[in-house]
């Protein structure tokens, strides 16, 4: 999954692209190096990131899904986004997926609105809101606490009628550095859920505070906790640079570990 930013502040440069041009030249990119899907995100979740409604969020991106879905009909497209309001009209627009980091919390028509879509829904774990989620970084046993959390969001899932669901544990947030890697130590514990797990992890604090280095230079870290995440049972990444995930796809793949 190549991540597409059409934000001024998300937190890693390289991945904003507010330009049509510019959107169009990188999806070429990512699909020619290997992306299955595309997500694109029009509000930054990066802690203590501005929040904006709806309309604004979808105002970023209404012209350019239409020319996304029209240029590249063969790619799944995934929405980045918590309103209900912007899945609709995205998943008019063409949009395969939606791609939930509140895990329907933040909005509690987004649920029934996925199941009414008939699409699958990226499920993702966060405490309270962008804004705040650091504050709220506590665990007991931040394992069992997401396994509990998931439990409860795919039954309520399920119910609603969604019938394709992937989980994602949502590193960075309303998590630290050092809960980050618990987490990926103990991230094949999730297979439990029976649903696919996705990791972004891609060019995040814990790699570049944890070398001491900034997101631009994180490359080479990020390719490391990739490759992690898929022995630990990952099915798929979100990342900005789409040829060095899928080398890590493939060497994984060639070594046959389940």
């Amino acid at each position: 999954m190549g991540i597409i930013n059409i934000t001024p502040d998300s937190f890693f440069a390289g991945s904003r692209k507010q330009q049509l041009d510019d959107v169009l030249k990188q999806a070429d990119k990512m699909i020619n190096e290997g992306a299955s899907i595309l997500d694109i995100g029009a509000q930054s979740t990066t802690p203590n990131s501005e929040w904006i409604d709806a309309s604004t969020e979808w105002s970023r991106v209404s012209n350019i899904l239409p020319e996304l879905t029209k240029n590249f009909p063969d790619v799944f497209f995934s929405i980045d986004s918590f309103h209900h309001e912007v899945a609709r009209n995205a998943v008019n627009e063409g949009v395969s997926i939606v791609n939930d980091v509140s895990g329907g919390l933040l909005d509690a028509d987004m649920i029934p609105t996925v199941a009414s879509l008939e699409v699958p829904y990226i499920c993702m774990h966060m405490k309270g809101r962008p804004q705040t989620m650091q504050m709220m970084a506590s665990y007991e046993n931040i394992t069992l606490e997401l396994i509990d959390y998931f439990i409860e969001r795919i039954r309520i899932c399920h119910d609603a009628g969604i019938k394709d669901l992937v989980i994602d544990p949502g590193f960075g947030f309303a998590k630290n550095i050092s809960q980050n890697f618990e987490l990926m130590r103990r991230l094949q514990l999730l297979e439990v859920l029976s649903c696919p797990i996705l990791v972004g992890i891609s060019r995040k604090s814990t790699i570049y505070k944890t070398l001491g280095i900034t997101p631009a230079e994180a490359l080479n870290g990020t390719t490391v906790m990739n490759i992690i995440a898929l022995m630990q049972g990952a099915s798929i990444l979100r990342v900005h640079d789409v040829k060095e995930a899928m080398e890590a796809i493939k060497l994984v793949q060639s070594l046959g570990v389940d």
